[in-house]
């Protein structure tokens, strides 16, 4: 018999450590676990009036909730993405006006010429041809280039790049958070918003992303956790399905504590402490493997499948217990270390733009990918739960 999740959730609580990392397949709960830690911490009541300062901020599949369509069904050309107005859209936008760090985060992950627009406060008729007053930052219009003057089609974004502009909206918002509460003194903090903040819970950011840019929002996850201090009390409880981000989240930081959450067949949940990387934990080298040669096959290997070839090969040479990992390379090492290192220094996590690898460098990774796979008994088996 396992947990309820308000049972997990109390675990969390109770566990009072800064960073704790879930892994979870697909329906397993993750979202749901969100949303019982925030009744837990920060439940909803009543009283709650416009002094209110939450104890947790999260974000998961609710918090897109807050952003929908108008499609313009009547003229097809006013397409703007919605923004229902709650405490979490007001601290982003009307309190901190973090509107063009916005447009600046979500172009890093998207393209630089893809440009959201925040309306300002206008007045209009509705259907009854009364006169409404449209509030300033609820409404966003997304057109390419930065002079819509040039190009005004309003365009409708895929659901992709709706998700990564929410996720900027949050990302944006937990910067200011961690910046204002590593404020030692409250008295000298520019907002007191924040000042009852206990948890950041982040469920599963912007699944939809490639496999680079998913690396990208990782290492700056891990980056704004470094950079909140112990000073500042915020405890962080991050949740995903995706091996690779937990892989990023888990080297890039510290002091964490790592779980894998599953669902039992009776619909109760287990929550089981995890030891070590990804890959003792669930067979993420074998993920690897498998998009590697996924990507061969198709002959779609792009800059980051080399991030995870190197990544692969980290993994073998510690089971193996190899000091170095150029130690499995073949023939001349130096040329294939060089090669390696040229496609997976951190300089591919950041948002320049990203070359085609040419068709021998491409055939590099086939060769090393070959290399590990007939090589090393390693490989001979898999893992009887991958």
């Amino acid at each position: 018999m396992g947990h309820t999740l308000t049972e997990i959730a109390g675990t969390l609580r109770d566990a009072d450590k800064k960073v704790q990392l879930i892994y979870a397949f697909n329906a397993s709960g993750k979202t749901r676990l969100s949303r019982a830690f925030r009744e837990l911490i920060d439940p909803k009541t009543e009283e709650r009036d416009d002094d209110y300062r939450p104890k947790v901020l999260y974000y998961n599949a609710f918090t897109e909730d807050l952003f929908y369509w108008d499609n313009d069904l009547t003229g097809d050309t006013e397409r703007k993405l919605c923004i229902q107005p709650n405490a979490f859209t007001r601290s982003a936008f009307e309190d901190l006006g973090l509107d063009l760090n916005v447009i600046t985060v979500f172009q890093r992950y998207t393209q630089p010429n893809l440009t959201p627009r925040f309306n300002e406060e206008y007045k209009t008729r509705d259907k009854d041809n009364k006169e409404i007053t449209v509030p300033a930052f609820s409404e966003v219009i997304f057109t390419l280039g930065q002079d819509p003057a040039t190009n005004p089609e309003r365009l409708k974004i895929s659901k992709g790049e709706e998700s990564n502009f929410i996720w900027s909206v949050f990302y944006c918002l937990l910067d200011q958070v961690i910046s204002t509460r590593n404020v030692a003194e409250v008295d000298e903090r520019e907002t007191d918003q924040f000042n009852d903040l206990e948890y950041i819970f982040i469920d599963d950011p912007v699944s939809s992303l490639d496999e680079n840019h998913l690396i990208q929002l990782a290492v700056d996850v891990a980056d704004l956790i470094k950079r909140s201090e112990s000073v500042n009390g915020l405890k962080f409880i991050i949740t995903t399905h995706s091996p690779l981000f937990f892989n990023v989240l888990f080297n890039e930081l510290g002091k964490k504590t790592c779980y894998m959450l599953k669902r039992l067949e009776d619909g109760t949940f287990e929550l089981d402490a995890k030891n070590g990387d990804s890959n003792q934990s669930f067979s993420y080298h074998l993920y690897l493997k498998r998009t590697l040669e996924e990507a061969i096959a198709a002959d779609k290997i792009e800059r980051y499948h080399f991030t995870l070839l190197r990544n692969l090969y980290e993994k073998t040479s510690s089971f193996l217990g190899y000091p170095r990992w150029s130690e499995l390379l073949p023939g001349d090492q130096q040329l294939y270390l060089n090669r390696i290192i040229q496609f997976t220094s951190h300089s591919t996590l950041s948002s320049e733009a990203i070359a085609e690898p040419s068709p021998q460098e491409k055939q590099t990774v086939k060769l090393l990918l070959e290399h590990l796979r007939n090589n090393y008994s390693y490989w001979q088996e898999e893992a009887p739960n991958a």
